[in-house]
């Protein structure tokens, strides 16, 4: 903190008018590759290697995390289903929660203990319920890195213990983080700092989060550690203070007071130079639309994402517009459906796109229903015989 503070005062006196590179505080000196960004417009602040290839270590249970976490968004599994401990996963070394061979644990516990311990035991445990088996699980963490235009990522594991040809980069991890920070109920796992397991009974496991910064930095609420032998030490952190939120990793550190110093340095430069400006939220109406067939005749359209910019503090705001762009609406449509594309512009030049979708499901009307409201819209006058 001193060290950014020192070089923050220097840079105001070599750049009165608040220009200041990152590179010229020297941020992250000690990490092999490392990024920082702003994850609702994914502008880079900063960046150092950040597409190299490296071990990611426990930083890979972020992508077993969302896939666990999008499976139960999309019904696949609950929060509260209960889950059988394999011997496979009972026996996974390095860090544990110490499940048993058929010990039951609910999907919620088995989170927590992913989350805030880096519970190889746990995140196995949970790749064998979602994939049905070990292997599958990676299979599809390998297509959801993919999907997600990864490119430096390659994962032969969901835990992140060292294997050959298991490797991401800070950016890929960078972007795996920007994806989890959208689904709020991971944070309020990711920012417990100690909880129990197993409370009531004879077994009382403690958990302690391998994340301290989630207690010593104001701000962060997660989201994973990661160490080993061939790694090194690696952090991916996240922290939001009013309406501004960034990410930071870091990879190879030397120790985990280094790791959590660079990391610091790096979102105390993100908080004290930049800020984000929210034009559009998630529930901002972008117009009203008539649907064809609903039992309601119109639906409120709004972001699928949150519309931000981020202005570096002392600077004019960007100059920003959106232009909406929307098909024909028929029902049934779901919350969370795409009927449109929002194209953001800055100074009338289209910088992004961001999905359109409906403030709340609409089901289809019946015949009757249509019938009634044919009649309606006559005795209206809105249509004619």
């Amino acid at each position: 903190m001193k060290k950014v503070l020192c070089l923050f005062l220097i840079s105001l006196m070599l750049f009165p008018f608040g220009i200041v590179k990152a590179e010229e505080l020297k941020l992250a000196e000690n990490a092999k590759s490392a990024i920082l960004l702003e994850p609702t417009t994914g502008e880079i602040i900063f960046e150092k290697n950040s597409h190299e290839k490296l071990h990611p270590a426990s930083m890979t249970k972020m992508m077993s995390m969302l896939l666990i976490v999008e499976a139960i968004e999309n019904g696949v599994i609950s929060w509260d289903e209960m889950v059988t401990v394999s011997e496979n996963a009972a026996g996974m070394g390095g860090s544990q929660i110490l499940l048993e061979v058929g010990e039951q644990m609910s999907v919620d516990d088995l989170f927590k203990g992913i989350a805030v311990a880096s519970g190889n035991d746990a995140v196995v445990a949970m790749a064998e319920k979602i994939g049905g088996s070990e292997a599958v699980f990676v299979d599809m963490m390998n297509k959801r890195a993919q999907e997600l235009g990864l490119t430096d990522t390659n994962f032969k594991n969901p835990h992140g213990l060292d294997e050959a040809n298991h490797y991401s980069s800070a950016y890929d991890m960078a972007m795996i983080a920007k994806e989890l920070v959208k689904h709020p109920k991971v944070l309020e796992y990711t920012h417990i700092y100690e909880d129990y397991l197993r409370e009531d009974t004879e077994r009382k496991i403690w958990l302690v989060n391998t994340n301290k910064l989630v207690r010593f930095y104001d701000g962060v609420d997660g989201l994973k550690t990661g160490y080993t032998a061939s790694a090194g030490y690696c952090l991916t952190a996240t922290a939001k203070r009013n309406n501004s939120r960034f990410i930071a990793v870091v990879m190879g550190e030397i120790d985990s007071k280094t790791r959590n110093q660079e990391i610091s340095e790096m979102l105390d430069y993100a908080f004290a130079q930049y800020e984000v400006e929210t034009l559009l939220g998630t529930d901002s109406v972008l117009e009203t639309k008539e649907i064809e067939k609903g039992k309601d005749k119109y639906v409120e359209l709004v972001p699928l994402e949150e519309v931000s910019f981020l202005n570096k503090k002392g600077s004019n705001k960007k100059n920003a517009s959106y232009e909406i762009n929307v098909n024909n609406l028929k029902a049934p449509i779901k919350k969370g459906d795409i009927v449109g594309t929002l194209k953001i512009k800055e100074d009338n030049e289209i910088i992004r796109e961001v999905p359109i979708t409906v403030k709340e499901t609409v089901e289809k009307a019946s015949l009757m229903e249509l019938y009634w409201r044919h009649l309606t819209d006559i005795f209206k006058g809105e249509v004619s015989l």
